[in-house]
């Protein structure tokens, strides 16, 4: 676990507190948009989900070369010991080596429609895991500003600790001074200590959890933050929630997956009806024989018709029917999936800005009274509880002001997500992406490894690797 030096902590610290008090600094600090190109750049769970992605590609092609003509070479080798002549003491020698080469070529000529079939549904299959992938985009992009807001939150929670600490060190001081003079009693000091430590005790936790933020930080984003400052303004949404679920509905990754699901659903219902029908299928043959040069070729057409399968054809439609009717089920319960988190991401969006509002108040009203307690308690008018008190009521005015404003930041990156628009697209993060359709192209024809395409396919291959 990486441990930043004092002086480098204290100063990310104190401008965390700064940006979340006051706003955008000075350009050299990072920014959110930094956290969020690395967070795509090196997210390993983005390349797995491209990986499976390429995996449905190449199941295109596994599907196409169905329809198309198959050709093998076929040899064999094969002899027989010499045997004994049962009339005589002799042996009789024979060359009796013999090798065939066979050249054989198959096409499926009709099938029923299940070859074409196959063929659209792993497209569809393809479509529904692109999608996958740009859920998980949304999922990477949303963990880092998660994260990053965390350091935010927790460095800004440390800085206050610290003055608070601070402020209570010279209450403290404070006390025991008059205490000497007799103005107030041993119990007020007792007080002082007591708030003191539990100060002290809290501070130390806050500069555990700012470690932890640090190292959450790094998994999300893929390295260590630096000097992260607070986004400037926050992202466009929808005028209403109302708008913002019609959005979801028509561009959330997990509806479309789920459409295409259903899709491939209802096509494998038809490929299941489908094994009733006959099979066609021609077969030319080429063959030679080494010891005497005997050459053959055949050429055959060959029918099959399931007559019985002992029910195993009706139960596979059975089952495809129900797979039908399971995905149409599902794109129902994601629907209103996305709906109630559009809706919880609006809820959350909106108290966050009516907290910040009012954690604003009770901050002016908590500095006053703070700031009239202490000049009445040197008076004589209040008590060092009265002192302790207040100064903690001021505490956890900005605690939750500092609260409120990350969870506005992370409320209203989630409300993107759920509408479907957390992606580097929509983000304008102003890199390269991740092309899904670039290795599809380059396979979708079943290119042979030494064709002009599979050249071409190496390339992709090579690009992908550099990515």
């Amino acid at each position: 676990m990486r441990i930043m030096s004092r002086r480098f902590k204290r100063s990310v610290i104190s401008m965390a507190v700064v940006m979340l008090a006051s706003g955008p600094i000075q350009a050299t600090a990072e920014t959110l948009t930094d956290a969020l190109i690395d967070a795509y750049r090196n997210s390993n769970l983005l390349d797995q989900n491209r990986a499976v992605l390429r995996i449905a590609d190449d199941d295109v092609a596994i599907a196409l070369s169905s329809m198309m003509p198959t050709l093998d070479f076929v040899t064999s080798w094969g002899g027989v010991n010499n045997h004994r002549d049962v009339y005589s003491s002799s042996f009789a020698s024979y060359d009796n080596l013999i090798a065939t080469f066979e050249l054989q070529a198959s096409i499926a000529l009709y099938t029923g429609g299940r070859n074409r079939l196959a063929v659209e549904s792993r497209k569809e299959s393809v479509l529904a895991t692109r999608e996958a992938l740009r859920s998980v985009e949304q999922g990477v992009l949303l963990g880092a500003v998660s994260a990053y807001m965390g350091v935010l939150r927790s460095a800004a929670f440390v800085d206050l600790r610290e003055n608070n600490v601070r402020v209570l060190t010279q209450e403290k001081k404070a006390t025991e001074d008059r205490f000497e003079v007799g103005e107030v009693t041993r119990t007020d000091v007792a007080l002082a200590e007591s708030r003191l430590a539990a100060a002290i005790s809290l501070l130390e936790a806050a500069r555990g959890d700012f470690v932890v933020a640090q190292e959450t930080f790094k998994a999300a984003v893929g390295r260590y933050p630096n000097n992260p400052q607070t986004p400037g303004g926050l992202p466009k949404t929808a005028a209403n929630v109302d708008e913002a679920a019609n959005i979801a509905v028509r561009t959330h990754p997990d509806i479309r997956q789920a459409q295409r699901q259903v899709t491939v659903a209802e096509l494998s219902m038809q490929i299941a009806k489908g094994a009733y029908k006959p099979t066609i299928a021609a077969r030319v043959t080429a063959e030679t024989n080494s010891n005497d040069q005997f050459e053959q070729q055949t050429l055959g057409i060959t029918l099959s018709q399931p007559i019985y399968q002992g029910g195993s054809l009706a139960a596979l439609e059975r089952q495809a029917i129900a797979q039908r009717d399971g995905t149409r089920a599902n794109l129902l319960q994601v629907t209103l999936g996305v709906e109630e988190q559009v809706a919880n991401a609006w809820s959350y969006l909106n108290v966050a800005k009516a907290q910040i509002r009012a954690t604003e108040l009770q901050i002016e009203a908590a500095q006053i009274a703070f700031d009239g307690t202490r000049e009445e308690a040197t008076l004589g008018a209040r008590t060092t509880l009265d002192v302790l008190d207040a100064e903690q009521e001021l505490l956890d005015a900005r605690a939750a002001r500092i609260d409120a404003i990350a969870t506005q930041y992370v409320a209203v990156y989630s409300l993107l997500s759920a509408m479907g628009l957390m992606t580097v697209d929509h983000l304008n993060l102003g890199i390269q992406t991740y092309d899904p359709a670039g290795y599809y192209n380059a396979v979708k024809n079943s290119p042979a490894r030494l064709s002009p395409q599979g050249r071409q396919l190496d390339k992709v291959l090579r690009r992908i690797g550099k990515q």
